[in-house]
């Protein structure tokens, strides 16, 4: 049946995207786990975290599912759920996205497709959905998010690659022989 095989697919591509997430944080310490990368403070123990937020709400009460674990307020102005509060440790928030992985993959498990479900804080006719849908928009943000997460950590340490063993060790030389490459054509297009 074509909705099992999509089902099944689009499931195992979220599973996939979770570990790539995890991964990202795999070796580093808390710090740099933790600190702010960017002007606007992204950090990759905040991208779990929001992730980790977001399946609870998709999965949980998108669908009269609500979570067991108590979640942090929906967009907080503070963005509450982009950053790991002083007494969150990278264990709890990697801990945290695991429970909410057996929650959401519940949820995925039990309901067909076309399951219907309502998303408050999407406008309407939009907050008016399905499983279907709901599992679209997940795979976009945790793709969103991983990629964020690639690069972020690359430029902690220069590691890349979707899975460990996709990741080649860094010819440093190779490396920077290539983006000097990239600059002189870039450079070359302002002349």
């Amino acid at each position: 049946m074509i909705d099992e095989t999509a089902k099944d697919l689009l499931h195992q591509r979220l599973r996939r995207d979770r570990e790539a997430l995890l991964w990202k944080l795999d070796g580093l310490s808390a710090y740099d786990a933790r600190r702010p990368l960017t002007a606007t403070g992204t950090n990759l123990l905040g991208l779990v975290k929001h992730m980790a937020t977001v399946e609870a709400r998709y999965f949980g009460e998108v669908f009269g599912r609500p979570s067991p674990e108590p979640l942090c307020r929906w967009q907080d102005a503070d963005g509450s759920d982009l950053w790991a509060a002083e007494g969150e440790t990278c264990e709890q928030v990697i801990a945290f996205y695991r429970r909410t992985w057996e929650h959401a993959d519940a949820t995925i498990e039990a309901l067909p497709l076309d399951a219907p479900g309502h998303v408050p804080w999407w406008p309407e006719p939009y907050d008016r959905t399905t499983l279907f849908a709901v599992l679209i928009h997940v795979l976009g943000e945790s793709n969103r998010h991983a990629g964020h997460a690639d690069i972020l950590r690359e430029g902690l340490d220069g590691r890349t690659g979707l899975r460990p063993e996709h990741e080649r060790l860094i010819d440093e030389q190779a490396r920077a022989a290539h983006r000097a490459t990239i600059e002189r054509v870039a450079g070359a297009g302002e002349a």
